[in-house]
């Protein structure tokens, strides 16, 4: 080994220092530039490599891929703020109500729709906790089957189209995200439909825990659920697909649906007379938060990756990750487990910019198709998402529980989640043609 040992060190105390709280971007930044000045000191680190930092810059700017993110973001805020995904729950509640589990049903379908609405975890997890887990509480849902779902079916949006997971991964993999968008479609639905089959399973051997509504709490019946259920949950089915249709047929790359989509949610907004100049700025003022978050973590880490690899330490490991005894299966095996431990600490931004480009190289050596690991990643990312005790999505629905759900609740409530997740995961592992069907017959 040469100098490979300062990238070594500059990796461990990156790590270190995001791991005790200190900001992303300035983490990479940061280390960036002491390592890099301790590598021109020893003889280690070319400073002619800097010159390449302005035209990697420019060309993540330039790239028309990322400007799907504030697109999405934009739409995903106006159906949180705009009390479309509130009316969306609580009709699809009410149609569902009559179910033993009918309202964990409910949670499941609306997370799917909100998980290709808004692409966003935080936003959807709240969302449902707000609405639905004081209905589910009152009516004598277990509390653990409640929080759980629910923190389940919010972090769908990790992995659903037109998931911002998806389109970060696109750019840090360099793989077309609409490949990417239809090779994690079907293992969405996979995960959605096991969630289901859990909640059906619960409400057979344990009715107790999982009641159907009442019937005073059913407030509308026959023609007049019908015409909400018109009104409330077909728009935003219409616009859903038409988004992701043009991107899958297609008709429109990612970010011209995301244009579409954004404009299309307003118009819904509009429609229910909840538009409003209040709705513009604080739906643009959530988006400019997100986007730009994005744009310094990634110019930051497009830093720490040229000095990283200046130092020797992707090319180091590279070779480690290549020479694992077992091949391909080993690496894939290291990465998900290295991606998990990551995403129990980390946001998945962090993530895609930290390990991506340290496995994407050996994955292209070992001849590992890029769409299907980045499923899987994401799939894992999904699992850490909510593994106790520190996962985000148990926290953000903590932040809006009612008093009487207890926190332990809520950690206990997402094992048997994670357990579907690893079953899902596990599926998409031995089975690759979950993911590539649907790519292969698009191409």
């Amino acid at each position: 080994m040469g100098f490979e040992w300062i990238a070594i060190v500059m990796f461990v105390l990156f790590l270190f220092l995001i791991l005790s709280g200190y900001p992303v971007a300035f983490s990479f930044a940061g280390t960036a530039i002491v390592f890099g000045g301790i590598g021109l000191a020893l003889g280690a680190f070319d400073i002619n490599l800097l010159k390449l930092l302005p035209n990697r810059w420019f060309g993540s700017m330039s790239d028309f891929t990322l400007l799907a993110i504030p697109f999405f973001v934009f739409m995903g805020a106006v159906f949180e703020k705009s009390g479309l995904a509130e009316r969306l729950l609580t009709t699809i509640g009410l149609l569902m109500g009559p179910l033993r589990g009918g309202l964990a049903l409910a949670v499941v379908l609306v997370g799917t729709l909100l998980a290709a609405a808004t692409g966003v975890v935080a936003a959807t997890v709240i969302v449902m906790g707000l609405l639905s887990l004081p209905v589910m509480i009152r009516y004598g849902y277990n509390h653990q089957l409640a929080t759980g779902i629910i923190t389940a079916s919010g972090t769908m949006a990790q992995l659903l189209p037109p998931s911002l997971v998806l389109v970060v991964l696109s750019d840090q993999v360099g793989i077309s995200v609409g490949d990417l968008f239809l090779g994690a479609l079907f293992p969405g639905l996979i995960l959605s439909g096991l969630y289901a089959l859990y909640v059906v399973y619960v409400a057979i051997r344990r009715p107790e825990d999982a009641p159907a509504l009442p019937p005073e709490a059913r407030t509308l019946h026959g023609a007049a659920l019908a015409r909400e259920s018109l009104v409330a949950v077909v728009p935003p089915l219409l616009l859903i697909f038409s988004v992701l249709g043009s991107i899958f047929f297609g008709i429109a790359t990612p970010t011209e649906a995301g244009a579409v989509g954004a404009a299309g949610a307003i118009v819904l907004a509009a429609l229910n007379r909840n538009l409003s100049w209040q709705l513009f700025k604080d739906s643009a003022r959530s988006t400019a938060n997100i986007t730009a978050l994005v744009l310094m973590i990634l110019f930051c880490s497009t830093f720490f990756s040229l000095v990283f690899d200046g130092l020797g330490g992707q090319r180091y490991a590279t070779e480690l990750l290549t020479g694992l005894p077992g091949d391909r299966w080993t690496f894939i095996i290291v990465a998900n487990i290295a991606v998990f431990l990551l995403g129990i600490n980390l946001e998945f931004l962090e993530i895609s910019f930290i390990a991506m480009p340290i496995f994407v190289p050996a994955a292209t050596l070992l001849g590992i198709d890029l769409v299907w690991f980045s499923v899987m990643m994401a799939i894992n990312l999904n699992m850490a998402f909510i593994s106790p005790p520190v996962g985000f999505s148990l926290f953000y629905l903590q932040s809006v529980a009612p008093p009487e759900v207890e926190t332990l609740d809520i950690h206990k409530g997402a094992l048997p989640f994670m357990v579907l997740q690893g079953i899902a995961l596990v599926i998409v592992m031995l089975f690759p043609q979950t993911v590539l069907w649907l790519v292969n017959a698009a191409s």
